[in-house]
């Protein structure tokens, strides 16, 4: 399968060279590639790009299922801004008013908002959506583990495993291997000394004597 997955995205790559970019009948290719990319957990932000521009040139062939498998993939690969990127350019005649979208924009909001334990709790009601994105789950806990490890010094351990899901002691001990966070008391996790990041920096300033020489005569 990875084999397969390397092999269309060297397709599609040649596809989007140049004017074919914006051919119409590359649509139904980049429309299996999406699909490709939510069984195979593999990720194409320019291809994906592609397909919505296509949509747009070609409103009669908008997929309202491909463009929310697209929104789902983007969400996975948080905090960068492909969402926003991609929900761009759907229009609005393009599905922006459609129920799956709007439930995916809401989505996207707890989690800018860092409102995880609200989106655990939403997401089972979002099944329909997320089943066919593999490892979706996983993807959102490491963009959470990101945030985790830019805001936090030392965090309980049950609130750790309850912003990642209220996953188990075994799950829990996974991801903290996978960071390097360490227990280092009864339910209470090193997270990271936040101070040592921040690390000063001398500026120096070179002004040249002529550039004040007036300056200095007119204060004589």
């Amino acid at each position: 399968m990875a084999e397969q997955a390397e092999a269309m995205r060297a397709t599609v790559a040649s596809m989007l060279r140049g004017i074919e970019r914006y051919n119409p009948e590359n649509i139904s290719t980049l429309e299996r590639y999406v699909e490709l990319q939510a069984r195979e957990n593999t990720y194409d932000l320019e291809a994906n790009l592609a397909l919505l521009k296509l949509y747009q040139f070609n409103p009669g062939t908008y997929q309202l299922g491909v463009a929310c498998q697209i929104l789902m993939k983007a969400l996975t690969n948080l905090p960068h801004t492909d969402f926003v990127l991609c929900k761009c350019l759907l229009g609005q005649d393009q599905g922006m008013e459609d129920d799956n979208i709007k439930r995916i924009m809401y989505l996207h909001d707890l989690l800018e908002m860092c409102q995880f334990s609200t989106f655990w709790e939403e997401k089972h009601q979002y099944a329909d959506l997320v089943t066919g994105v593999k490892d979706f789950s996983d993807s959102i806990r490491k963009y959470i583990c990101h945030v985790i490890g830019i805001t936090y010094q030392h965090i309980e351990k049950h609130v750790l495993a309850q912003l990642l899901g209220n996953i188990d002691e075994q799950t829990l001990q996974v991801w903290m291997n996978k960071y390097g966070w360490k227990e280092v008391e009864s339910n209470l996790v090193l997270i990271a000394n936040q101070e040592e990041t921040v690390k000063t920096k001398n500026i120096t300033e070179k002004i040249e004597f002529d550039s004040v020489a007036g300056i200095m005569a007119a204060c004589r």
